[in-house]
C-alpha cells in the first residue's frame, strides 16, 4: 500500500506541475515563455539614474536577452596557449559562419580588445544554441574537452574582470575571500604560475559554504596548483593565518591581494537567470549591505599595507556597490583610497561609479535623506547607506568605481572598485598587526589570566581528513626514493598523505609556503584542500615500487625524477601511444623507433617519464608505463585529446556527435573519476559532494584506478 501511495503522490505532482505550466487558454508554455518584466525594477533603476535615459531602452533588450558564450584560454604555459589559440581560429572559427550572410555575421566570434594576449573570446550566441547546433558542436566538444584537461575555463566576460585589475604576482600571497564556485579562483591561479619556476606566493580560496568548496577543489584540479590552499570560513570573521618568520617565530599573515566578490542580489545575472524578474525586490539590496561590508572591513584589516583589495559584485544597486566602498572609506579615515582602473583594461567599455543615489521600500517608495525613511523600515534602511554629502562627495573618489552594464559590449551587468591600503587602519592595535593576540576568530582582545575565557568559534561542518607530511623515516620513501633516484632537492617536508594509519595509496606535493600556513594552522582552522598529487599506490608484484606517477603532479616534480626514470621520445611514438585503440593493449616496443627501443632498454617495468622535446619549442612531460615488452601513456582521456591537439594529431576518435546515433565511442574510463558538470558555464558547475570527497580528499582516491593493463605482459 506505501508503494501505491508513493506512486500515486507522484501522478498528482506530475498533474499539478504539468498544470502550472499551461497558460490560460490551455496551451502548455516553456520556461523561455518567462515574462522578463519588473515593474519594481524598472521604477527603481530609473531613480537611480545608473543608465542614460537615452540608453534605457537599449539596456532593457539587452537585458532580455540570453547571455553569450564567452570563454579564455588558460596563460599557465605560453607556448601551448599560442598553439591552442592557432587551433581555436583556424580549426574552428574559420568557417563557423558564412561571410556573405549579413546575419551570421553578427554571430562571429571575436577576441575581448581588453584581454591580454588575445586569450579572450566571445561568440554571440547562448549556450543552448550551441549545444542545440551541429554547426557549433565540434566547437562546443573543443571548449568541453579543454575544460576538463584545465586549458580553457568557460566563464562569463564580466567575470574575467576582477582578476585582471586585482593584478597577482607570483610572489604575491593572495585570498579569494568569497571564492566558489571557482571562475575567477582559476585566473588567480594562473596569474600565480605566469612564470616557469615553481611561485612562491600562495593563493587561499574560502568559501562559507562547505559544499561549494568542493567546486574550488574542482577548479584547482584541473590547474595542478601546490600552491593552492582551499578554507572553509565565513569571510566575514575569516580566521587570522600565522606563519614562520625568518628567524623562526610566528605572525599572522598579511596578503598582498584581497579579492572580495561578495554575495549579492545578482540582478546583473537576469539574461541567465531570468527567474530573478519574478523575484526582484529592492529590500533585498538593502539586507546584504550590511554583510557586504563586513566582509570587505575585514578584508581590509587582513591586507598588508600597500597591499590591493578588488571589491566586486554581478549586481547593478547603487547600495550594494557605491554605498559600501563610501563607508568603508569614511570609516578608514584616509588609510583606505579607491584606486583608478578605467585606463587598466583598454577597450572595456563601462560608466563610472556615481555619488549619488536613493534608497526605496519595497514598494519602491524612495528617500533621498534618512529623515524621509519611516520608523518602521529604520532597521532595514539605515543612515550610513545613504550617499554622502555634494560637498563631501569629491573626497571619496567613487567615480573610480567602474559598472558594466549589459548594452556596453553584450555582457551581464558588473560592479568593480580596487581599494589601496595607504596605512594601517584606524581600529588596528599594534599587538594585532604582529599576532600577538590575535585568535582564530580574528579577534585581538585578550583573554583574562584568571576571568572568563571567551568561547573558540567553533568550526563548522564536516570534519576534513587530517594533512600527514613526510618526515625522516617515513616507511614508504626510501622504495620510492630508489626507484626513482630522486634529487636531494625534492623538499620530502613538502610531500603528504590525508590520513595517519594505514596504507599510503597516494602522495601529495604542496610548496614551502602552504606546508608552512599548514603546520601553523590546521588544528585551528577548517582546511578542505591543498596540493596536487604527485604519486599514487599501485601494487604490482613485477615492479619494484608500489608507487606510480600522477599526470596531475608531473609538472611540479618531473624535475627531482632521475634519468633512470625518463625516456626521451620521439613526435610519431608519442602520436603512436595517444591513439592506440585499445588503451589495455597499448604498443609493443618493437613497433617503436629504434631510438626509443635504445632508450627503453635501460628502464625497468614501472611508471615512467615520457620526455618529448620538439622543434618547435614544444615541451611535453607525460606520465608512461613500462611493460615487458610494451610502452603506454598513462594519462587521463582529456590530457589524452589535449597532447594530441598540441601535437596536431587527430582527434576525430573521441569525438562524440549527439546529431549522429550511430557515432559512439568506447573508451577506457579516465584516470580521474569525471566530475559532473550540469551546465556549460564554468560558473555552474553541480558536484556531488559526497563522491568528491572520496576523490580528492580521503587517501582512498586512488582505490579504483586501473592497473596498467600490460603490467606482466
Amino acid at each position: 500500500m506505501g508503494g501505491i501511495r508513493k506512486f500515486k503522490h507522484k501522478r498528482k505532482f506530475a498533474k499539478n506541475r504539468q498544470e502550472t505550466s499551461e497558460s490560460k487558454d490551455g496551451v502548455r508554455g516553456n520556461y523561455v515563455d518567462l515574462v522578463k518584466e519588473s515593474a519594481g525594477f524598472e521604477k527603481y533603476y530609473k531613480a537611480q539614474k545608473i543608465i542614460p535615459e537615452s540608453e534605457w531602452d537599449t539596456f532593457l533588450e539587452y537585458m532580455r536577452r540570453d547571455l553569450p558564450t564567452a570563454f579564455r584560454i588558460s596563460a599557465c604555459n605560453e607556448k601551448e596557449a599560442g598553439i591552442l589559440l592557432d587551433i581555436v581560429e583556424g580549426n574552428f572559427f574559420k568557417g563557423l559562419i558564412n561571410p556573405d550572410d549579413p546575419e551570421e555575421q553578427k554571430k562571429k566570434p571575436f577576441c575581448l580588445p581588453w584581454y591580454p594576449k588575445r586569450l579572450g573570446w566571445q561568440v554571440p550566441i547562448s549556450r543552448k544554441d550551441i549545444r542545440r547546433s551541429e554547426t557549433y558542436f565540434k566547437l562546443h566538444n573543443f571548449l568541453m574537452s579543454e575544460t576538463d584537461s584545465g586549458n580553457i575555463s568557460r566563464q562569463e566576460v564580466v567575470s574575467m574582470i576582477p582578476p585582471l585589475v586585482l593584478d597577482v604576482q607570483p610572489h604575491h600571497k593572495v585570498l579569494d575571500m568569497c571564492a566558489a564556485p571557482g571562475s575567477k579562483t582559476a585566473q588567480l591561479i594562473e596569474m600565480m604560475h605566469s612564470q616557469d619556476k615553481l611561485p612562491t606566493g600562495v593563493v587561499i580560496a574560502n568559501d562559507i559554504d562547505n559544499s561549494r568548496c568542493y567546486m574550488l577543489v574542482h577548479q584547482a584540479k584541473r590547474l595542478n596548483s601546490p600552491c593552492t590552499l582551499i578554507t572553509n570560513h565565513d569571510a566575514s570573521v575569516m580566521p587570522n593565518l600565522f606563519v614562520s618568520k625568518a628567524d623562526g617565530d610566528t605572525e599572522v599573515l598579511k596578503y598582498d591581494r584581497i579579492l572580495c566578490d561578495v554575495p549579492c542580489t545578482g540582478d546583473g545575472t537576469l539574461r541567465k537567470n531570468a527567474d530573478i524578474w519574478k523575484k526582484w525586490n529592492a529590500v533585498n539590496g538593502n539586507n546584504l549591505h550590511g554583510v557586504q561590508l563586513r566582509i570587505v572591513k575585514r578584508a581590509a584589516e587582513l591586507l598588508t599595507v600597500g597591499g590591493r583589495i578588488v571589491y566586486s559584485t554581478c549586481s547593478l544597486n547603487p547600495v550594494e556597490n557605491e554605498a559600501v566602498m563610501h563607508r568603508i572609506i569614511a570609516e578608514s579615515e584616509g588609510t583606505l583610497e579607491l584606486q583608478e582602473i578605467s585606463t587598466s583594461l583598454p577597450g572595456l567599455n563601462h560608466s563610472p561609479g556615481i555619488s549619488s543615489w536613493v534608497l526605496a521600500s519595497k514598494e519602491i517608495d524612495v528617500y533621498t535623506d534618512f529623515e524621509q525613511v519611516p520608523e518602521s523600515i529604520t532597521t532595514q534602511i539605515r543612515p550610513h547607506m545613504f550617499p554622502p554629502k555634494p560637498e563631501d562627495a569629491g573626497k571619496f573618489h567613487l567615480n573610480r568605481c567602474i559598472r558594466v552594464l549589459p548594452h556596453h559590449q553584450d555582457t551581464g551587468g558588473f560592479f568593480i572598485a580596487v581599494l589601496k591600503k595607504l596605512a594601517p587602519l584606524p581600529w588596528e592595535s599594534s599587538k594585532s598587526a604582529d599576532g600577538s593576540t590575535a585568535d582564530v576568530a580574528g579577534e585581538t582582545e585578550k583573554s583574562k589570566p584568571n576571568g572568563h575565557q571567551p568561547k573558540r568559534r567553533r568550526i563548522q561542518g564536516y570534519r576534513e581528513d587530517p594533512f600527514v607530511f613526510f618526515k625522516e623515516g617515513e616507511p614508504v620513501w626510501p622504495i620510492i626514493k630508489d626507484f626513482y633516484e630522486t634529487k636531494p632537492e625534492l623538499p620530502l617536508d613538502c610531500l603528504l598523505t590525508r590520513c595517519h594509519v594505514g596504507k599510503r595509496k597516494n602522495i601529495y606535493f604542496v610548496s614551502p609556503e602552504i606546508r608552512d600556513i599548514i603546520n601553523k594552522n590546521q588544528d585551528k582552522v577548517k582546511l578542505i584542500n591543498a596540493g596536487v598529487k604527485v604519486f599514487a599506490r599501485c601494487d604490482n608484484k613485477n615492479v619494484n615500487c608500489c608507487f606510480r606517477l600522477a599526470q596531475e603532479g608531473l609538472q611540479s616534480i618531473s624535475q627531482y625524477i632521475g634519468d633512470c626514470r625518463r625516456v626521451s621520445i620521439c613526435k610519431s611514438d608519442l602520436l603512436s601511444l595517444l591513439t592506440v585503440d585499445d588503451p589495455k593493449h597499448p604498443p609493443e616496443t618493437t613497433t617503436l623507433d629504434p631510438a626509443t627501443q635504445q632508450r627503453l632498454e635501460a628502464v625497468s617495468q614501472g611508471s615512467c617519464v615520457l620526455k618529448y622535446r620538439g622543434d618547435d619549442d614544444l615541451n611535453m612531460d607525460l606520465v608512461g608505463w613500462r611493460g615487458t615488452c610494451s610502452l603506454r601513456a598513462y594519462v587521463s582521456q582529456p590530457d589524452c585529446v589535449h597532447f594530441l591537439r598540441l601535437l596536431g594529431g587527430d582527434t576525430s576518435m573521441f569525438d562524440k556527435n549527439k546529431f549522429k546515433k550511430e557515432d559512439e565511442i568506447k573508451r577506457e574510463p579516465s584516470e580521474i573519476n569525471p566530475i559532473i558538470v550540469k551546465d556549460d558555464s564554468s560558473d555552474e558547475i553541480d558536484i556531488k559532494d559526497e563522491a568528491m570527497k572520496e576523490e580528492v580528499l580521503t587517501d582512498g582516491a586512488g582505490e579504483n584506478e586501473q592497473m596498467p593493463a600490460d603490467s606482466t605482459s
